[in-house]
């Protein structure tokens, strides 16, 4: 992780959100830390407090929750120009964190501080917009989420695993572990690796040493 040294341009920030008023752009500048994240970094711990919270610029990261026994579950990703609404959540209520975010790429992000959460409610409307459109695009996501644990076939969770990740990142391929798969999905990697195996057989998958092909699903 690399934060760098001087503030970030406020043409930066207004490529990436046009919408914002020119005020608060200048004070996101201002108050916001530029930070360099590499792939597999924490950007926030379960159990911790949150002194800042990420608007990611370039890059994805992923919102998950994890277990005592390192299984996860993953909640949403975020694309460049979102903001994680569940730590807006935490920083509203002066709470420790309830989840994980961690860099699935090399990612860049602004860390604002979480005072100015409540004051640029109060002084932007554009901010405010941006919060509130966050806590209904993930609530939706979750209930997605929970739809999919509580509904789908291990099968179907699966395939939906890749079309998802497809989604947000635009790529065909997985690089990563049937384990990581298998923490995602709350399962055994003896269950992903058996049904990967049987997707592979059907031809929707090409699968390699720590690579995964998915292309034929999408």
């Amino acid at each position: 992780m690399e934060i760098h040294d001087i503030p970030i341009s406020v043409d930066i920030i207004r490529k990436r959100f046009p919408f914002f008023e020119p005020d608060l752009i200048q004070d996101i500048s201002k108050e916001g830390e530029w930070v360099t994240v590499e792939e597999g970094d924490e950007l926030m711990a379960e159990g911790k407090y949150i002194r800042s919270f990420p608007i990611v610029l370039e890059g994805l990261i992923k919102v998950c929750r994890k277990d005592n026994e390192g299984r996860e579950v993953l909640l949403y990703y975020l694309n460049p120009g979102q903001v994680c609404a569940m730590a807006l959540t935490c920083c509203m209520g002066r709470m420790q964190s309830n989840i994980g975010a961690y860099a699935v790429e090399d990612t860049e992000i602004i860390r604002i501080p979480v005072e100015c959460l409540e004051k640029w409610m109060v002084d932007y409307v554009t901010w405010k917009e941006f919060v509130m459109y966050a806590y209904r695009t993930r609530f939706d996501e979750l209930l997605t989420t929970i739809d999919s644990i509580a509904f789908k076939k291990m099968d179907e969770r699966l395939i939906k695993f890749f079309t998802d990740r497809f989604k947000v990142t635009g790529e065909t391929i997985f690089k990563g572990t049937h384990q990581e798969i298998a923490n995602s999905l709350t399962t055994s990697r003896e269950v992903i690796s058996r049904l990967l195996k049987q997707l592979e057989k059907m031809g929707d998958l090409k699968i390699s040493r720590n690579k995964i092909d998915f292309g034929a699903l999408v």
